[in-house]
């Protein structure tokens, strides 16, 4: 597949998520201002329920990469899909696996009030520092997810606690070939995991760096085609 210059990538990802509806919120939690933005499907209805993702940044977890992700990887395949996805800033600049983890659970319990979704349980993901973010409040409030997803992403601080609260989700994996030890990382986590029973599905994307390009534009589909198997086990 012929690979497009920087400006023409930005104008097909643009376009892509050109028709998507997202509303800027910020919310008080904890002694802390979280800012976020919030995608919602085309036609939303307040009354009905609908499929839920928290999706984290990646880099500082700054605005600008809420927009990065949000654009290549969430708004258009959402919208199609009908699902809402949440996508916050690090609360100040404080990364959500360190001192920004403290709005939570608050943060989720005020999104299940804001909006009605699905068995009032999120799918949870997120790339490089998103991902390591997703694993570590899912391990920490595991009631509230269904699914984490990491493009890359792992779980840090890996106590046998820690791995033992996500064994009711299903565990997606995604990371470069040329990522070397992010690879490492991950692919012993994932054998870590499966020896634990749980399921997991790990991806190594061919000729991919950290920046998994295969998952962004028309291949964020496959994002939101392993979540959509979690009603599947899985996809067992």
């Amino acid at each position: 597949m012929p690979r497009l210059p920087l400006a023409s990538m930005i104008l097909v990802i643009a376009m892509h998520a050109a028709n998507a509806k997202v509303i800027d919120k910020n919310a008080a939690i904890a002694g802390l201002t979280i800012y976020y933005k919030v995608i919602l499907p085309h036609d939303y209805d307040p009354d009905k329920a609908y499929p839920g993702v928290l999706a984290f940044p990646p880099g500082g977890q700054t605005m600008d990469m809420v927009n990065v992700t949000l654009n290549q990887n969430w708004a258009g395949e959402a919208q199609r899909r009908g699902y809402i996805v949440v996508i916050p800033a690090a609360p100040g600049g404080r990364l959500f696996f360190e001192e920004g983890f403290r709005v939570f659970p608050q943060f989720l319990d005020q999104l299940l009030a804001e909006y009605k979704i699905r068995d009032s349980k999120f799918h949870i993901a997120g790339m490089s520092n998103g991902g390591i973010s997703a694993f570590y409040v899912a391990a920490a409030y595991p009631r509230y997810f269904l699914s984490v997803t990491g493009f890359p992403g792992y779980l840090p601080d890996a106590t046998a606690q820690r791995v033992a609260a996500l064994a009711g989700m299903c565990i997606n994996m995604h990371v470069g070939e040329l990522d070397t030890g992010w690879v490492e990382n991950m692919g012993e986590q994932a054998s870590r995991f499966r020896g634990s029973g749980m399921t997991v599905r790990m991806t190594v994307e061919k000729g991919q760096s950290h920046v998994i390009r295969t998952l962004t534009g028309e291949g964020s589909a496959r994002l939101f085609e392993e979540i959509e198997e979690t009603a599947n086990g899985c996809g067992k």
